[in-house]
């Protein structure tokens, strides 16, 4: 791509995810992804060198940890307005129903208004998996009514090493049998497998009570989950640009507040 004939002519947002692990940027042209630039801790620098590509107009950041004072300095200092994303405080294109709307994680609120605005009308569960598993639904009258958290894999592979004697640290890559025939095996089956039957068992329930229902399976952390043969109509649709689309859409609708 010409980055420098792409600047002179498109008008880009800047969205900026930050999660448990790490940050995510992310260039929309309208409705379009262009460009996505991950940012590990200590790798603040990046910021200034991923908006030197584009002519930015506005951004919007949403985070669920605590932001680094280099990073929020040069948050600060960006060359545009910059909307930062409260839950229960900034604007919102669908229906919140939570009854803390201010505890809510702002990346599982922008992944249902990202869920609802790809399909309007329709019941949505959004599954995402990261450092925790998330189950949030919309309905298709565009509200959220609320939904689950687990412990992601990471975290339990973490406990059953912290919280036990002898058991150890497993990595996720790997085989996962049916039964495992060694303690790595078994640890490792162990959480896969029990991921995979949880969400199963979520979308089982969910299935039962809206017929029409619509799935997303987003998030950081691939499994390699199938699901197309229990629930072939219902098998999820694979989203990693979610939470980017759903706060893409926050900025576009607050637009004329910033």
């Amino acid at each position: 791509m010409n980055y420098e004939l792409f600047c002179t002519f498109a008008v880009v947002n800047l969205i900026i995810d930050i999660g448990n692990t790490c940050a995510k940027m992310v260039c929309f042209d309208k409705n379009k992804v262009v460009e996505e630039q991950r940012v590990d801790k200590g790798e603040e620098h990046l910021l200034d060198e991923f908006c030197k590509k584009y002519s930015f107009e506005r951004g919007i950041v949403s985070a669920v940890a605590e932001l680094s004072a280099e990073f929020t300095e040069k948050i600060h200092f960006l060359p545009f307005p910059v909307l930062f994303f409260e839950s229960g405080v900034t604007p919102i294109p669908i229906v919140n129903k939570y009854r803390t709307p201010e505890t809510l994680g702002t990346d599982r609120l922008a992944a249902a208004v990202g869920a609802a605005t790809l399909n309007p009308g329709r019941d949505i569960l959004i599954i995402d998996v990261g450092t925790c598993i998330t189950y949030d639904f919309v309905n298709s009258r565009g509200e959220y009514l609320g939904g689950n958290i687990s412990p992601g894999p990471t975290i339990r592979f973490k406990a059953l090493n912290k919280f036990t004697a002898r058991l150890p640290f497993v990595d996720r890559e790997g085989v996962n049998p049916l039964l495992g025939d060694t303690t790595i095996t078994a640890i490792r089956s162990g959480v896969i497998r029990g991921v995979k039957y949880e969400i199963e068992g979520y979308i089982r329930r969910f299935s039962e009570k809206y017929p029409n229902l619509y799935i997303y399976l987003t998030g950081g952390v691939h499994l390699g989950l199938h699901f197309s043969k229990n629930f072939p109509n219902f098998a999820p649709q694979t989203d990693d640009y979610l939470v980017p689309k759903g706060l893409n859409r926050i900025l576009q609708y607050n637009e004329k507040n910033i």
